[in-house]
């Protein structure tokens, strides 16, 4: 709000210290958010671009990456904001990402693109969700920052559960597959549990029973003979027995996901965590579907928000049956 970049509202965070007299060098210190490529890939050559264009214009020092994913650029004076923004915007062709009181830069986990247990293609909904919302994160409409956060499986690597206003956790409707003979293996040794990230010392042979079978929270897991079975109308999709014996166990193939609302970390209220609001939906090109949910909350939000009050704090004030119902 103090200074931005013509056009926009957000994407600039004004950083003015009380005695400037005192220190002329850092008079201005304004910070700026760029909006990340999904799942943080970069090329060096982007990167060198980036760092070079901020020693000239800028401190020189980065933030990679903010809480919300953005690619952060660390102090520069009010002159040299315009030049900036036609640098990143004209030479590399990123945007700014969100700050103030609208939707935040949307971010994801690594998805199909590495990770062999993504039920979405997290990619791509965030990137369409970026291109919808244009407006929404450029020009502060809301009562305060809302939050897009993207988890190819319900792993959740970009703790969107924990953190963001709308959460969606890539999950399944149908039964984890099973490689009994990769289950065997596991038991006779000849797999190492964990991928083998717990193999820096010695903790005795691996025990299915103490090790998965008792930690399932619903206990929908037993051996028969020399044979895994689970109950999957009990599975809550905690994901620790896939991720102990990966090579045996595996994500269903009927996916889609699960959507979550209302988390945030401690401001004005204190922590809260999402709230389950869909437990399946499609995630197809367009997300149709998704985006009336959206646009129905941000309806309610905006009608009924306090000033800065984030969606979380609103469903709690007015209740989960209020937000039912507008939803």
């Amino acid at each position: 709000g103090i200074v931005g970049v013509f056009g926009y509202g957000g994407g600039v965070i004004g950083r003015y210290p009380d005695a400037p007299d005192k220190f002329p060098a850092v008079a201005h210190f304004h910070t700026i958010r760029v909006n990340q490529p999904a799942s943080k890939f970069y090329n060096s050559a982007f990167l060198r671009k980036l760092c070079d264009m901020w020693d000239h214009r800028g401190s020189g020092m980065t933030n990679f990456h903010g809480s919300t994913g953005d690619m952060v650029l660390l102090g520069t004076t009010t002159d040299q904001l315009e030049p900036v923004f036609y640098d990143l915007t004209h030479q590399m062709e990123v945007d700014l990402g969100g700050s103030g009181s609208n939707l935040r830069t949307p971010s994801c986990c690594v998805g199909k693109a590495r990770c062999e247990w993504s039920c979405l293609d997290t990619q791509a909904i965030c990137y369409d969700l970026t291109q919808t919302y244009q407006d929404e994160l450029h020009r502060p409409a809301f009562p305060y920052k809302f939050k897009f956060k993207v988890s190819g499986c319900p792993n959740d690597c970009v703790a969107a559960i924990a953190r963001s206003c709308c959460s969606i956790i890539g999950t399944w409707k149908d039964d984890i597959r099973i490689d009994q003979e990769a289950v065997k293996a596991y038991i006779g040794g000849e797999l190492k549990p964990n991928a083998g990230a717990h193999s820096d010392r010695d903790w005795g042979a691996f025990d299915i029973q103490k090790e998965v079978i008792d930690l399932c929270p619903t206990q929908c897991m037993w051996m028969e003979g020399d044979e895994l079975k689970i109950d999957n109308r009990e599975c809550t999709r905690c994901m620790h027995c896939i991720n102990v014996m990966p090579e045996a166990l595996r994500p269903g193939t009927d996916t889609g996901a699960t959507i979550l609302v209302g988390a945030k970390a401690p401001i004005l209220e204190g922590a809260q965590m999402s709230t389950l609001a869909i437990p399946f939906i499609r995630m197809e090109p367009p997300f149709d579907e998704f985006k009336e949910f959206v646009d129905k909350i941000w309806d309610w939000w905006m009608e009924e928000g306090e000033n800065r009050e984030r969606f979380g704090e609103l469903i709690q004030r007015q209740s989960l049956q209020e937000f039912i119902r507008r939803a």
